[in-house]
C-alpha cells in the first residue's frame, strides 16, 4: 500500500511541476516589477498571467496552474491568520467593530443589488461586493475559491482583481487628500483609510503618509476588515450548500462543497494562535511572506487560466459597479466618522 501511494505522489509531483514552474516564474516577474516600479506584485502577476495565457492550452501545463489557483490560494489565505490577534478588537473598542461589520455587509450588499440593476451576473455582484469591502484582490480570490465552479469564474475574479487594484491605487494617493479636506485628525483620518481602501499595502502607504498615528490606526482597521474575510467565506460556502440543496443536485455534487473550507478553519486557529503571544515576530513575519508569495504565485495561475479576450468583452458595467461599489463604502465611512467625532 505505501508503495502504491507513493508511485501515486510521484506520479502527481510529475504532472503538477511544468504548470508550477511556469506560475512560480511569472510570481517572480511579478515581484521584480513591483519592487522595482513600486507597484502591486498581485496586478503584475495578473497582468503577465493574462498576457501568458496561450500556455495553459499547453496539457502539461494545466494541473500546475489549476493546482496553484486553487491549493496554493487556500494556504496563502490560511496564513493570514497569523497577521491578527484577539487585542486588534480591543484596540478599536467594540462599537468600531460592529460599524465595520456593518459596512462591510451592507458593501457586499450593495455589489449584489447593483449587479441585479446593471443585469451582471451575482456572482460578479458579489466578488466585487466582497473584494471592496474586505481586503482587494485577496478576499476576490478566496471568495471565488468557495463558489460552484464556473467557465467564467477565472474570467470573473480577473477582472476584479484589476479593478480593486487599480482603484486601491488611486485611493491610496487621494484619500489622504481628502481626509484633510474633511478635517479629520490623525485617528480619525487613519480610520477612514483602513475602512475604505482595498488592500493592505495601499492602506499602509496610504496611512503613514499621513502620519505615524495614522499609518497605526489605518493598520489596525485594515486587519479588522481582513478578519471578517472569515465569516463571509462560511455564510458563502453555507448559502453555496444551500442553493445545491435547493436545486436538487446530485449527492456527490453536494459533498465536493465542504460545510466549513478547511482554509478557513485554518485562518481562525492561526489567530487564536497567535493571539497567546507564543508566535514570534520572527515567524509572523515569515508568514506574512509566504501568505504574500502565495497569492502573488496564485494570481499569478488565475491569469494564465484567464483569456483576456473574455475580460474585455464584459464592457462598461462591471466598471461602473465597482466605481459605485467603492464610493458607497467611502460615502458611508466619512459620514459615520463625521458625524461620532
Amino acid at each position: 500500500m505505501n508503495t502504491i501511494t507513493l508511485e501515486g505522489l510521484v506520479t502527481t509531483t510529475k504532472q503538477l511541476v511544468p504548470g508550477l514552474l511556469v506560475t512560480l516564474l511569472v510570481a517572480m516577474a511579478a515581484a521584480f516589477l513591483g519592487s522595482h516600479y513600486k507597484g502591486s506584485m498581485l496586478l503584475f502577476a495578473l497582468l503577465l498571467g493574462l498576457a501568458l495565457h496561450f500556455i495553459s492550452e499547453d496539457v502539461r501545463c494545466m494541473p500546475g496552474i489549476i493546482f496553484a489557483s486553487s491549493a496554493v490560494l487556500r494556504l496563502g489565505v490560511a496564513l493570514l491568520g497569523l497577521r491578527l490577534t484577539i487585542s486588534n478588537v480591543g484596540a478599536l473598542g467594540w462599537q468600531t467593530v460592529l460599524v465595520l461589520l456593518g459596512a462591510v455587509f451592507l458593501t457586499i450588499l450593495a455589489g449584489l443589488g447593483l449587479a441585479k440593476l446593471l443585469k451582471i451576473e451575482g456572482r460578479l455582484g458579489l466578488l466585487i461586493g466582497g473584494a471592496t469591502a474586505i481586503c482587494g484582490a485577496s478576499a476576490a480570490l478566496a471568495i471565488a475559491s468557495v463558489l460552484p465552479k464556473h467557465p467564467q469564474l477565472e474570467r470573473d475574479t480577473a477582472l476584479t482583481v484589476v479593478g480593486v487594484t487599480t482603484l486601491s491605487t488611486l485611493a491610496m494617493v487621494t484619500y489622504p487628500l481628502l481626509t484633510h479636506w474633511l478635517g479629520f485628525d490623525a485617528l480619525t483620518a487613519g480610520k477612514f483609510i483602513g475602512a475604505t481602501i482595498h488592500d493592505v499595502a495601499q492602506v499602509v502607504g496610504a496611512g503613514y503618509s499621513l502620519s505615524p498615528a495614522a499609518g497605526d490606526a489605518a493598520t489596525i482597521t485594515k486587519l479588522m476588515r481582513v478578519a471578517f474575510l472569515m465569516p463571509v467565506l462560511v455564510i458563502i460556502s453555507l448559502a453555496v450548500r444551500g442553493e445545491i440543496a435547493r436545486q436538487h443536485l446530485e449527492t456527490a455534487s453536494s459533498a465536493k462543497t465542504p460545510l466549513l473550507p478547511w482554509f478557513t478553519v485554518a485562518f481562525v486557529a492561526l489567530m487564536l494562535l497567535n493571539s497567546t503571544g507564543w508566535v514570534s515576530a520572527s515567524v509572523q513575519s515569515l508568514a506574512s511572506d509566504l501568505s504574500q508569495w502565495f497569492l502573488v504565485v496564485a494570481i499569478a495561475g488565475v491569469g494564465l487560466k484567464t483569456s483576456l479576450k473574455d475580460v474585455t468583452q464584459l464592457g462598461w458595467r462591471p466598471v461602473l459597479m465597482l466605481l459605485l461599489v467603492t464610493l458607497i463604502l467611502a460615502v458611508m465611512s466619512a459620514l459615520y466618522l463625521l458625524l461620532t467625532r
